[in-house]
């Protein structure tokens, strides 16, 4: 028997066909986002402020459309034969949708209305509605803010659904339903709609079942007092529950057998915990891709600095699962290679049939530890954890005429490195042990610099998934436990989920380099990230002023 795990990037959309009996995957397909990530302006052409990144639902159905398909083909196997479909998302990435579900930038009239379409998980726009979400729930000593590290995020839902609000009333009155993509996607394939415990969780505020008073959301505007009971739902579903049945319309769509369990949405990196074994109290698992998410369960319920939550049960039943995170790691790479690095640089990887990554990588890889003599914070795209600030922007300190691109390259990989450094020992300092370190995702497939520096950097051994696509077969372990196939997901964790031999270990004589220049990005970290120096703020302020006076 075959499940297929479907995982929503902030890209692209992939499928994987699983054999439930090992978890062998059969067959995958990718397919890009049409409408990529909408972060100047809509289809239309009508221009989006800064700090905005929205998206299409129509991506989502067209993922489904074009990689089930796929993957049948691929496999030849039979549609009979798959009995299980599960799908896994980034988060917070809610929508406005009317009572049947219908996105509201599906209506013609609000076709060039921004605040109609999907706010993606980078969108940062609502920061001044996070702001007064946290100073409130301070003012009223909420209990429930602890449990997210003392700071809701611009990036998660009720930010997003009170800029609307505060933005534009008059569309908030036409929202029927603010539901999660992941959960709309479901609600498409099944004709139910369900909300995952996960998301609700981590990204909604819902502790012990609930969400935070009438009261509070009253205080936050009168106008939000009834939002839970207007807008969302105080029903969850479980992880790895059946949250319906494959309709008839979504299996001519996908070439599936109608009727087929659809299991409860998922959040991609908690997903990828029993993809990769990690089942367990004290193993983190990271998933390196544009972002990355820190995930780790343990046995006890604590408060850790910045922390984007706890939530029993998040990730795997029964334990707390904590996650914390990093705005940006493969973005900032990304926007390294595509917007600073020389001709020259382009033309010798070219020589070298090497893609600029990897020769970069290649270049950066022959230095000692501290030679570039640089030192960077990796806020690129605000700082998620531990200071959950999205202002703060990205510094590179001791630069001089003799830098080049492999010394940049290299710096900012170990930026990264720092800023998960930081993550553990936010942990540690609160006695949740991280005995254990896996790496998933795109990243360490491709860049072994960054495994070593990682492994360096935090001074543990560094596994690696044994799956490219760890949130795709996680989804479809957790379709196999919808299915029946499995009693619960630490019985598919053992018999699907995968690692491999490889692990990398630190070398002593670069974790103790990596320990001084730790010490100096401490230094800038608090420096700059704790209110000594808001030069960052200021200089952001400065520039949505000056793009503002240049659009009015």
């Amino acid at each position: 028997m075959y499940t297929i795990g479907l995982d929503f990037g902030t890209l692209s959309g992939r499928a994987v066909l699983v054999d439930t009996r090992a978890g062998e995957e059969i067959a995958e397909s990718v397919f890009d986002y049409p409408h990529g990530v909408m972060d100047s302006q809509l289809p239309s052409g009508t221009k989006l402020p800064p700090d905005w990144a929205l998206q299409h639902p129509q991506d989502y159905i067209d993922v489904l459309s074009h990689t089930v398909p796929a993957v049948l083909r691929q496999s030849g196997i039979a549609a009979a034969d798959v009995v299980g479909i599960a799908i896994d998302f980034t988060a917070s990435t809610p929508m406005p949708t009317t009572s049947d579900g219908t996105p509201l930038c599906y209506l013609p009239e609000l076709v060039d209305e921004p605040h109609a379409y999907i706010k993606l998980w980078k969108h940062h726009a609502a920061q001044r509605q996070a702001d007064l979400i946290n100073a409130t729930a301070r003012q009223m000593g909420e209990s429930w803010l602890p449990r997210y590290g003392g700071k809701i995020s611009s990036e998660w839902f009720f930010s997003k659904l009170l800029q609307i609000l505060q933005e534009r009333p008059d569309i908030y009155a036409k929202i029927d339903r603010f539901v999660e993509a992941a959960d709309w996607v479901i609600w498409q394939l099944t004709g139910t709609e369900t909300r995952n415990t996960c998301t609700a969780g981590y990204k909604a505020m819902v502790q012990e079942g609930d969400f935070p008073s009438r009261a509070y959301f009253k205080a936050l505007d009168p106008a939000f007092e009834q939002v839970v009971d207007e807008k969302v739902g105080r029903k969850f579903a479980e992880l790895g529950d059946k949250a319906g049945e494959l309709t008839p319309q979504l299996a001519a769509l996908t070439g599936l057998r109608a009727g087929i369990a659809v299991a409860v949405a998922n959040v991609d990196a908690h997903v990828t915990a029993p993809a990769v074994k990690a089942t367990d109290p004290g193993i983190m698992v990271m998933v390196m891709g544009t972002s990355c998410c820190h995930i780790l369960s343990g046995t006890q319920l604590q408060v850790v600095d910045g922390m984007c939550g706890v939530v029993k049960g998040g990730i795997i039943p029964g334990l707390y699962g904590y996650e914390a995170g990093q705005s940006a790691v493969g973005d900032i790479f990304g926007w390294y290679v595509d917007h600073a690095v020389p001709p020259a640089y382009h033309r010798a990887a070219a020589d070298a049939k090497l893609n600029l990554h990897s020769f970069l990588e290649r270049e950066a890889a022959q230095q000692a530890v501290g030679q570039h003599g640089l030192v960077a914070l990796d806020w690129w795209n605000g700082n998620r954890s531990t200071l959950v600030d999205v202002d703060l922007t990205g510094l590179m300190l001791g630069m001089n005429l003799a830098t080049r691109p492999p010394d940049i390259y290299r710096a900012l990989i170990e930026a990264t490195a720092y800023g998960t450094r930081e993550i553990i020992d936010a942990f540690d300092a609160q006695g949740i042990p991280v005995n254990q370190l896996v790496a998933a995702g795109g990243l360490p497939e491709k860049n072994a610099l960054l495994c070593q520096i990682f492994a360096d950097v935090t001074g543990r051994p560094l596994k690696l998934a044994g799956s490219a696509q760890a949130p795709a077969l996680g989804a479809a372990m957790h379709a196999a436990v919808a299915a029946g196939i499995y009693p619960d997901i630490h019985a598919a964790a053992e018999k699907m989920g995968k690692l491999k031999d490889q692990v990398v270990t630190p070398i002593a004589a670069n974790q103790r380099q990596y320990d001084k220049l730790f010490a100096e990005y401490k230094t800038l970290y608090d420096y700059f990230g704790r209110g000594a120096n808001d030069v960052m703020k200021r200089l952001k302020a400065l520039k949505h002023d000056a793009l503002s006076e240049r659009q009015g």
